[in-house]
């Protein structure tokens, strides 16, 4: 890694670490959860960053992937547990790190979210094998007596690519992929009341580009024009403003030109918490960017 691309990416950490905890704090019984996304939204954009996916804003049994629709009314509740995950990049040197906003009383259950990601960090190097963190994941989440949610991972990023091959698991039952240096990767242990095991809800606001595949819908084309300005990471169906987008998008979906991010969510009446940090693998251990 040369000096321009670890400054890139300690940059769009700094820059992720600010914004991500500043919109945290605004986010309170009665507020709209669409406010909460268009802050996350400007502030980016002000600090001279990019975002490198749309802000999930994910309630209570959703662990990922909710993000407000066009005119979203949803506000936050008390008692609610709101997962708030952010992107940024500088370049295409992606930062990603989330946190948990406890509106209830999920205390305990975030806590062990927040232990598991401090213990994963400790045992990043090189030549780990990465279900080494998984266990460490795994193991300070069951020492409070939750699940770690074992079918949604941590990831590698690189540039302009959100999820670069290695899967960082949140179980030691599997992963072989090794940690090398100069590797950047995030981790995000989520911790569950519920079953560890999350799904595919029918609600989904989140797109991605595939396939540019030619299309003959003025509309479709459209939408593929405005998508390609995220450099092919993912979009948001509230950043669109086209006419007509909600009949073209299932056509982009058949003929393979996108893909499409559905919430994922734990069984209902349960409580998911999550937090994240991006962290370079160096010889000294994790250099995490986000904090």
């Amino acid at each position: 890694m040369n000096d321009t691309e670890l400054d890139n990416y300690l940059e769009a950490g700094r820059i992720a670490k600010e914004v991500l905890h500043s919109c945290a704090a605004e986010i309170k019984p009665g507020v709209l959860m669409g406010d909460i996304f268009d802050m996350v939204v400007d502030q980016i954009e002000s600090k001279g960053a990019m975002l490198s996916f749309p802000p999930n804003i994910s309630f209570n049994d959703v662990a990922a992937h909710d993000s407000p629709s066009p005119g979203d009314e949803r506000t936050f509740s008390e008692g609610d547990l709101i997962k708030l995950d952010i992107g940024t990049h500088i370049d295409g040197y992606i930062a990603d790190t989330a946190v948990t906003v406890n509106l209830g009383d999920h205390d305990k259950l975030c806590e062990a979210a927040k232990a598991a990601l401090e213990a994963a960090i400790n045992v990043v190097k090189p030549e780990v094998v990465v279900s080494e963190i998984g266990a460490a994941v795994e193991g300070a989440i069951t020492s409070y007596g939750f699940k770690p949610i074992i079918n949604l991972t941590g990831h590698a990023v690189a540039r302009y690519d959100l999820h670069h091959g290695l899967s960082i698991p949140n179980t030691g039952l599997f992963g072989s992929g090794v940690l090398r240096k100069d590797d950047v990767i995030a981790i995000e242990p989520f911790a569950t009341t519920g079953s560890g095991m999350v799904h595919e809800a029918p609600r989904a606001e989140i797109y991605q580009v595939v396939e540019n595949t030619p299309v003959r819908s003025p509309t479709a084309r459209k939408i593929m024009k405005k998508a390609q300005e995220m450099n092919g990471l993912p979009f948001s169906r509230r950043w669109l403003q086209i006419p007509k987008a909600d009949l073209a998008l299932p056509t982009l979906l058949r003929q393979g030109n996108l893909y499409v991010y559905h919430c994922l969510a734990d069984v209902p009446e349960s409580f998911v918490a999550q937090f994240e940090h991006t962290m370079i693998v160096t010889d000294d251990g994790a250099l995490v960017t986000t904090r």
